[in-house]
């Protein structure tokens, strides 16, 4: 291996070694404890992203791709392969806790990660509606927008009502989250709720009748 490679090779290991620390102990890790757990020096830290700043920017980056493969992939595997594979692996399991760790410490980074989660969500949804697996919205942003709000919004909720979770042990996590959350989930997005359409045309008819948009309302909303 050259040394370029090798470099490559640390650079990636201090990252993938940082993710896995920010979802354990937050964002406060320092870089002597991701240093630590890579096997390397702080030193080295520096020498490959220069700041703490820059090295979560670089996580960031690489669990929102990750975060793409997973939903891509999942998208494209039969359901009885899906639900084969569960409880899902300790490496989904690192995913889930850093974006739970991202949005709930807040601050501009948190949200421009809530903001990339959103864009890549709009793109594996419009995905799947040209696929034929998800029906089309009348306004797509907006529900994507949607979704991903409550799906983010019910995990910060489940995890504080659950302040003992070992937040650290990924898989155990994973294993709780889905038992508890799949199946009201799954009945929701197939099903639904409303036992007919009375609301949403009477919705529908409100906007045309007063030529308003859904934007429009929610800016005239006090």
């Amino acid at each position: 291996m050259s040394a370029v490679q090798e470099d490559l090779t640390a650079r990636a290991r201090l990252r993938d070694a940082a993710i896995e620390g920010f979802a354990a102990g937050g964002f406060d890790e320092s870089l002597r404890a991701i240093a630590a757990r890579a096997g390397v020096s702080a030193g080295l830290v520096r020498h490959h992203f220069g700041s703490k700043e820059l090295l979560r920017a670089e996580c960031d980056a690489t669990v929102l791709d990750r975060y793409r493969t997973l939903k891509t992939d999942s998208l494209k595997t039969e359901p009885a392969a899906l639900f084969a594979q569960f409880p899902s692996s300790r490496e989904s399991g690192i995913l889930l806790v850093y974006i739970l760790r991202s949005v709930r410490d807040g601050g501009s980074a948190g949200r421009l990660f809530l903001e990339r989660m959103v864009e890549e969500a709009l793109v594996f949804t419009k995905g799947a509606v040209t696929s034929g697996l998800v029906v089309p919205s009348r306004d797509e942003d907006a529900r994507v927008r949607l979704l991903i709000h409550q799906a983010i919004g019910g995990l910060i909720v489940y995890f504080a009502m659950r302040p003992d979770t070992p937040l650290d042990d990924f898989v155990s996590v994973m294993e709780q989250f889905y038992a508890e959350t799949m199946l009201p989930t799954l009945e929701i997005y197939t099903e639904g709720i409303f036992t007919d359409r009375t609301y949403l045309e009477t919705y529908l008819a409100y906007i045309a009748e007063t030529s308003s948009t859904p934007a429009d309302l929610a800016r005239k909303a006090p």
